[in-house]
Order: structure tokens, then sequence, then C-alpha cells
């Protein structure tokens, strides 16, 4: 499809006049569309109780952490209090300069209406900049009520950014690898977040018996996760009631505990909220108060994830949570457990659990359980959805995803990647079997994806929220500051646990890489392959084929013109059906499209030829659920199509056949579609709109004179008895078996990346068929081989 070029406006006529007319109640529609989809006004009392539900999704993963953090800090024990002070102090800070200040007031707000993480961010930057690698997108896709983004001033600094951006295909190539890096990490996240959680609460046990071997202890924590991850398909919703007071008892016992160890063992270890306390920590130990770094990150675990389960929860809730719950709970934990230490230096190893009292040591044991597979659950359930994401904007293969939820459309199960999750977490365990080298894969992971958020935020703070340049260096300064050096202490780990992190990004990148090129390549391919619309309706209406009952929908990846897959079609096969639709479906920058807008159909040339485009616009938290009758959604929308432009001829035909001499000849009975001057009547349920892409007829078409006229003339009661008698006759589902090699004269790694891993994925994925429930016995698919 292609936008209006300036003659088209000019020429609208009568047409244009009408479409407006009937717009009009639609921007009242589309207003209140809107506001339906904005942040809503939230009263005190529900945005208190959506700050009480958000503990239970968001702050599992971040109110663990005191389970594993001293032991990691401190992995070889503690030889001077000075140490544990200066230690404290840094995670005090740690916890106020990243979670506090820059994720829960700053990064929080760069959400996509309510949808966080590092694809949200860039669908953001999809959509404020023509940065996105598969150029499918058109101007129409604009007008969706959920596609909101800014206008700039010619020369403003967020105009030259964005042209910046746009300029040179490397630079969305840069973008894209550095968002995919900050993806694959937090997969990694969902690996080793279950592992070092469950283990850390599992050796518990341990404490009350010393005799107890660590094998036994690796043991329990493995039948937990295979019992979590065996739980998945229920869904977080079955149980989700249960997980807000779980995580808020846990963060009252920890921050009460806390309080008592200060007050039981030693005040003075308040002194470390004194920054001075941080630069005698790495004054007086240069190198192990550098390495210690990477043990003091693992208090900000689930950070990241704080910001990509922002789904169900609007900021202020989380605020309100964060800043009066989780952030002075957390304060009090590991002060009280800074002075425990200080007083029982033999106890750093199990530092959390000796710090309990007595009478309710089991208590929460239980309740730290509990809480580490609610961390772990949320973990989880972001990496189905980052999964999801990436699938949507053509970065992972297709997968299998189920709802698992009637009330929550983000809550989704994947069942391939589960497993995948479960067995790679479960090695971890094993293999590793101590919190501490755990705890360095982790660490390595979560500060890899808080630098790319913090790069990702730069555009964000010029693009979307116009930020003036100084506020934008203040902001990285400030971030990189702190991230920099916990990201080369980590760096320095990559032995001791590190590189676990590091190989499972890279395995996930390379799938994800490989898959997005190879489809990038295929549309393009298909792009400059299309069959030009003159030879198509130089066929005349039967195509050179017999058209046989029946209606055939054509799936294809181009938004416009038509595939070469049909030609090869039509040129191989003796028949075709009566009405031929060509199904595109594509995935856009927004979270979601409405139901009501998912649809544009439009007619690809005159009437008696009976062909027509539909294009499905999904976000990329929209699912195709098994019960959608996606077939049925296709021909009610073609029925409404027909309907609407039943009551466009009514009024006028002048913007359907423009005579190709000029204006003062439409009394002659020589009607042709035109390219420039006039357009095919395209629309989505309940809106018009035009595109010239298809319309093409040759001087010398056949479709001249009586012809046209008389199809021109058909009734609208009668093309849609019609379509409802090709209905009847069946409904057959054309799609592509697309075979893809690289070209003879490709070098060894793009062989290697197109014929055999992307082969290996296309093979492993599930087909169109499937997602589209397609019945078996309707599908018909042609083969292709492309050369990319």
């Amino acid at each position: 499809m292609a936008s209006i070029s300036d003659s088209e406006t000019t020429n609208h006529g009568n047409i244009w006049d009408l479409d407006q007319n009937l717009d009009q109640p639609m921007d009242e529609e589309a207003s209140r569309l809107k506001n339906m989809y904005r942040e809503k006004k939230f009263s005190s009392i529900l945005l208190l109780r959506l700050a009480f539900q958000s503990l239970g999704v968001v702050f599992g993963d971040l109110g663990t952490s005191p389970l594993y953090v001293f032991y990691n800090v401190f992995p070889h024990g503690v030889d001077d209090d000075e140490d544990i002070i200066g230690a404290l102090s840094l995670i005090i800070y740690t916890l106020t300069l990243i979670p506090l200040m820059k994720y829960v007031f700053v990064v929080l707000r760069a959400n996509d209406n309510g949808q966080g993480g590092t694809f949200a961010l860039y669908s953001l930057l999809c959509r404020h900049a023509k940065v996105s690698t598969i150029p499918n997108q058109h101007k129409t896709d604009e007008e969706l009520t959920t596609y909101s983004r800014q206008t700039y001033e010619e020369n403003s600094l967020a105009a030259k950014v964005k042209r910046w951006l746009e300029g040179r295909a490397y630079k969305k190539n840069c973008l894209l690898i550095l968002v995919l890096i900050g993806t694959c990490t937090a997969i990694g996240d969902g690996i080793l977040t279950p592992a070092i959680s469950v283990l850390s609460a599992s050796g518990g046990i341990r404490v009350q018996n010393q005799k107890m071997s660590t094998d036994v202890v690796v043991v329990i924590a493995v039948i937990i996760l295979i019992g979590l991850f065996s739980m998945q398909h229920y869904g977080t919703d079955k149980v989700g009631w249960l997980f807000a007071p779980i995580v808020l008892l846990w963060f009252i016992l920890i921050g009460t505990i806390g309080a008592l160890n200060i007050h039981k063992y030693n005040s003075s270890v308040l002194k470390a909220y004194n920054p001075v306390y941080i630069y005698r920590y790495f004054q007086r130990g240069k190198s192990k108060s550098w390495t210690s770094l990477g043990g003091i990150m693992l208090s900000i675990t689930g950070t990241e994830a704080l910001f990509a389960d922002l789904c169900h929860f609007p900021v202020l809730a989380i605020q309100i949570a964060f800043t009066l719950v989780v952030f002075p709970c957390l304060l009090l934990a590991y002060t009280g457990q800074a002075a425990y230490i200080i007083c029982n230096k033999d106890h750093v190893v199990d530092a959390f659990y000796r710090a309990i009292p007595d009478a309710i040591y089991w208590p929460v044991f239980i309740i730290a359980t509990l809480a580490a597979i609610v961390a772990s659950q949320a973990t989880i359930s972001a990496t189905y959805s980052i999964i999801k994401q990436a699938h949507a904007l053509g970065c992972f293969p297709r997968v299998s995803v189920v709802h698992t939820s009637k009330k929550f459309l983000g809550q989704i199960y994947i069942p391939d990647i589960n497993w995948v999750l479960m067995i790679l977490c479960i090695a971890v365990t094993a293999g590793f079997k101590n919190q501490s080298q755990i705890g360095n894969a982790y660490g390595t992971a979560v500060v890899i994806v808080m630098l790319v958020t913090t790069f990702l935020m730069v555009p964000i703070m010029l693009l979307v929220w116009k930020s003036h340049w100084i506020l934008v260096v203040t902001f990285i300064v400030l971030s990189l500051m702190v991230e920099l050096p916990y990201f080369t202490a980590c760096i320095n780990k990559v032995d001791q646990g590190g590189w676990v992190p590091l190989v499972v990004a890279i395995a996930f990148f390379i799938i994800m890489y490989v898959w997005h090129f190879c489809t990038v390549k295929r549309y393009e391919f298909e792009m400059h392959s299309k069959v030009s619309m003159a030879w198509i309706l130089g066929l005349g209406p039967s195509l050179g084929l017999v058209r046989v009952p029946g209606l055939g929908f054509v799936y294809t990846e181009l938004a416009s013109g038509v595939p070469l897959i049909f030609s090869h079609f039509i040129t191989n096969l003796p028949a075709i059906h009566s009405v031929v639709v060509f199904v595109c479906v594509k995935y856009l920058p927004v979270y979601t499209v409405p139901v009501e807008e998912r649809f544009i159909m439009k007619r690809i040339g005159p009437k008696n030829f009976h062909m027509f485009r539909c294009v499905a616009r999904y976000g990329y938290k929209d699912i195709h659920k098994k019960d959608d009758d996606f077939e049925k959604m296709l021909l009610d929308r073609l029925l409404i199509f027909v309907r609407l432009e039943s009551m466009m001829d009514d009024y006028s035909d002048s913007e359907d056949f423009t005579m190709m001499e000029n204006k003062t000849e439409r009394s002659s009975n020589a009607l042709l579609l035109t390219g420039k001057a006039g357009s095919n009547t395209m629309c989505s349920t309940g809106d018009l709109s035009y595109s010239s892409q298809d319309s093409i007829v040759p001087a010398k078409s056949p479709l001249r004179g009586n012809s046209l006229t008389r199809y021109s003339a058909q009734t609208f009661g009668d093309e849609l008895e019609f379509l409802n008698r090709c209905k009847d006759a069946g409904v057959v589902h054309i799609l592509g078996n697309t075979i893809v090699h690289a070209r003879p004269d490709s070098g060894i790694i793009k062989k290697v990346a197109v014929n055999y891993v992307y082969a290996f994925l296309r093979k492993a994925c599930r087909e169109n068929s499937v997602i589209f429930n397609v019945p078996h016995e309707s599908l018909l698919n042609v083969g292709q081989i492309y050369y990319i």
C-alpha cells in the first residue's frame, strides 16, 4: 500500500466529502477508544489496592535478594568490621540510585501504554522514528487509537536525532542488536532467578541440621524447581491471589527481623548511611573491594523485572509500593544482617537464616521458600512475554502461546520455552551447587540488561519526552557512574560462573538475529519480486484460468502488491477460485490493536475480478487464541467491506473509475483505473481510507467498454449473494511453503546461518496454519525456493 499523493488529495471530489461526513461520528468513537487505552485515573483506595497487588507480581525477585547478597559479597569470610560497614553503605546507595531514583521515578515513565521492558522501549522508538528493519508499516497504521507518537519542529534536537537514526541502515541494525542483547540477557534472568532464589531458600534447612550435605539441599531445590515449572500451564491467575499477601508478609518479616537485629547486636552499623564509608571501603582494600561489587550487584536483582512486569499496574501504584514498603524493609533487612555479621563473622555464609529468632525460624523459612517461588514465577512469566514480543517483531521463531487467564491478556504460557528454561535452570542449580557461582552469573546478566536500558533511554528521552539535552546527559552520566563499575566487576568473574548468562545470551542472540535477518531478506525478496498489477489485470477477469466456485485466502507477508507465489500458483494450476483474498498478517510496534481496528480490507482491480486484500494488524501483546475463528473474522470483514463499498457507489463512482485522458471525458464508456488520479476503496471496520498501489490497468486492458460498465452497475445484493455462494462452495487457505537458501556466491557464515540454522528453526517452529487454526482439510501449500 502506498500513501496518498497530492494529486489524489485534490481529486477526491464528492466521494471525499462523503467520507468526511461519514467519519464525523467515528471521531467521537475514536476519541472514546483512545481514552480507554490511556492510563486511567484511579481513586485513592483503588490505587492502594493496586499497590498491594503489585507486591506479589513486581517485587518478588527484588525482595528475595537478602537471602544471598552478603554471602556473595564475602564468599571467603570477613576480617574487619569496617568492611561490613562499607559494603552495607554500597548496598544502601545502590538501592537508592538504581531501583529508586533511576527505575521507579524515571524509567517506569518510559512505558508503552503500561507495557515495560526492552521491547516496549524499542516499540516506542519504532513509532517515533523509522528505525524498524522490516519496512511493512503504512501511513494508515498511524491512525490506530493505540498508535501515539510525537511531532517535532524542523530544527529541534529531537528532529535532528530522528534524522540521524533514520539516516543509515547500520544505525537501525545497531539499535536492533542492542535491543536483542538486552532481551537475551533478560532471558538469562529467567534461568538464574529460580536457580539462586530457590537454592538460597532451600539452604535454610541446613542451618538447623549442620550434618546435612549440600547435595541434599540441591536435590530439594531441584524438586521445587520441577514442581514450579510443571505448574506453569495453570498460569499465575489460579494462585495469584496468594502472591501479594505472601510477599507483603515477607517484607514485614525481613524488615522487623532487621530492626530487632540492629537493636540486639550493633546499632553502630547505622553509620553506614554516611556515604564516606564507601570511599574508605575502596581505599582500604582496592582489589578485594572491587571484586566484591559483583556480590553487591545482587542487591538490585529484580530491578529490571520491576520494569518488565509493569503490565497490569499503574506507575503510581508501583511507586507507592516501593517507597512505602519495599525500600524501607530492604534497608532494614540489610542493615540488620550487617549488625548480626559484625558480631558473628563466622556466619556470613548463611547470615540471613542465623539472624532469625528461633521462635519464628520455621515460619520464616516457609515464607522464604514461598517468596522465592513467587520471585521465580514473576521472572518466568516475564520471559514468556519477552519471547512473545520478540516473535511479534520478527525476532523469534513461531512457538505455541497459550492463554492462562481469561481476565488478563498478558498472562501466557509457552510450553516449549518452559521446558527449555526448566532444563537449563536445573542444570545450573545441580552443576554449580553453591550460591556464589550462580550469584556471579546472575550479577553479569542483571548489569548487562541495566546498561542496555540506560542506552535505550537516551533516544526515548530525546524523541518521546523531548527532554533538554542537559537532563539527558545528567541521566546517562549518573547511571553509568554506578553501572559501569559493577559491569567491570562482574566481567572479571566470567571464569567463576559469569560465563553462564553470556553463553545463554549468545545462543538466544544467534537464534534471534538469524531469524530476523532471514525474515527481513525474505520480505525484501518478495517486495522486489512481486507481480505487476498490469500483468494480473491484463489476464482478464478469469486470470487466464478457470474460475471455480469457492473462496481462496492467499497468505502473504506483503501488505501491498501481488506476491510472487500467486503467479507461481496460477501458472502451475489450471483453475483459481471465484473469489481471491490476499491476506497479510503483520505486527505493529504497539502493544495492542483494538479488534474493531484490526482488519483493513480493499478491492484489487474491477469488481468482475473478485480480488480483495485484507491486512490483519496485531500488537506485540496480541495473541491468536484457540477459540478465535480467523476464517470467520476474515469473511465478516469481507462482507462489511462490500456493504460499505456499495454505500459509496450509491453516491458516486468517480473515485473508483476515472478517465485516462482528462476530466472532460467522464461521459465516455472507456473507463480506466489509474494509479495516481484514482484509488481503490479500502476500509477497516468503521472507517474508510484510500490506497493506490494495486489499481493499475494498462491502456490496452481488455477491461474497457461495456464489460467494466456492466460490473460497475452490479448491485450490492448480487455481489453479496455471489460471495455467500462462494463461501458455501468451500474456503481454501493457500499458504506458501517457502524454502530459503543463501545464494551460491554468499560467504560461509551466511550459508551456515541461512542453509542450516534458519532451516532448522523453520522446521522446528510452528506453521502459520496452526497459529491461525486453519483446518487441515482446507489447507493448500504452495512450494517455492527463495535465494537471498
